[in-house]
């Protein structure tokens, strides 16, 4: 497939635009989620690690207190997202570390977003990190320190 069509496949199938990815250590483009105020403060004081995978932190563009990124190309990072729209009470989840994860699609890359939270907390992890739990894994105690469990059962 042609790397244009390529692009657009991924844009179409993952949330965050990661344009910037393959264009070295610039700003990597990712679309803020736009949360109600208690969900925004909650993941505004998400303390989020200066290196995950071994990677640093890099700039995220727009800049927002709700977004974060590591690496090239990019783990992203959004906090304070929708539901996912294919979340049921009967999906198998994965937990690492104490943290409900759901991910979609099941091809590469892939989005995973911590359920059961009081803010859903979405990364993507591209291909190249793998396994993509060790990413959960650095990420899923800033998550489990500031975004409270939702009571027993939901998700």
């Amino acid at each position: 497939m042609p790397r244009p069509f390529r692009l657009l496949a991924l844009a179409g199938l993952v949330p965050v635009a990661l344009l910037a990815a393959g264009c070295g250590d610039g700003a990597v483009e990712i679309q803020p989620p736009r949360p109600d105020a208690a969900t925004t403060r909650l993941c505004e004081g998400l303390r989020l690690p200066e290196k995950v995978h071994g990677r640093s932190r890099r700039d995220a563009s727009p800049g927002s207190p709700l977004t974060a990124a590591w690496g090239s190309p990019a783990i992203a990072l959004r906090c304070g997202v929708p539901r996912p729209p294919g979340l049921r009470p009967d999906t198998q989840l994965s937990t690492v570390n104490g943290v409900d994860w759901f991910g979609q699609p099941s091809g590469r890359p892939v989005t995973w977003t911590a359920v059961a939270r009081q803010a859903y907390v979405e990364v993507t992890v591209p291909a190249k990190y793998s396994p993509p739990g060790d990413v959960l894994i650095e990420l899923g105690d800033a998550i489990k320190t500031t975004i409270p469990a939702k009571p027993e059962g939901q998700i």
